[in-house]
């Protein structure tokens, strides 16, 4: 299965978003729990109904061949008991197609066994892709909405008070402001009289 997805997010947006646990739990359809464990391995638990067979699958997802933030492998193994199992490999590409756009690209390959393999290609197929539908039409959503968020935090900043003093930086005391002049009679008087005083 292979496909491609116009995101509304710069490339490091999106690879941000499909390196964040809780994105890919939210968007994956059935998905229960996304566990990281170690090595860019991931404990997955989710619920999947492919024709009439419906079951609970558990395994591993693992990131190989990462190359951020242009792309990597997932490679994944599940069992779900009696429905059988699925494993496979998903290969995630991103591009730049524009500033603020990234087009992403997947290849996906799978095996299946047990009740799983006797429902027909035309039923996995079809469940498969409204399945990466479902997950791409999500996963888009998420992206948009955080490009959104970084948009608006950058423009708070460039929006923040510039004379407020940066942290550690002493502000320069402003100096006080010369005293009023005074006019009037009795400045006059002053004056005359010094001059007066000051010829004797």
């Amino acid at each position: 299965m292979k496909g491609e997805r116009l995101l509304p997010a710069d490339r490091r947006t999106a690879w941000a978003a499909l390196n964040d646990v809780e994105v890919l739990r939210s968007c994956l359809p059935g998905c229960e729990s996304i566990t990281p464990l170690e090595n860019n391995q991931y404990e997955v638990a989710l619920t999947a109904a492919i024709g009439p067979v419906r079951s609970r699958f558990k395994g591993k997802l693992e990131m190989t061949d990462i190359v951020a933030p242009e792309s990597y492998t997932l490679k994944f193994d599940a069992s779900g008991g009696p429905a059988g199992f699925a494993r496979g490999t998903a290969r995630v590409a991103l591009a730049e197609a524009t500033p603020g756009q990234t087009r992403m690209a997947y290849a996906a390959d799978a095996q299946i066994g047990g009740k799983l393999a006797q429902v027909g290609s035309r039923l996995i197929d079809a469940a498969s892709a409204a399945m990466a539908e479902q997950f791409f039409a999500a996963f888009e959503e998420r992206v948009k909405a955080r490009a959104k968020m970084q948009l608006e935090q950058t423009t708070l900043v460039v929006d923040a008070d510039v004379t407020k003093p940066l942290p550690g930086v002493t502000p320069r005391p402003t100096p006080p402001a010369p005293p009023p002049a005074t006019f009037g009679f009795w400045a006059f008087l002053k004056a005359f009289l010094r001059q007066l005083f000051s010829r004797k």
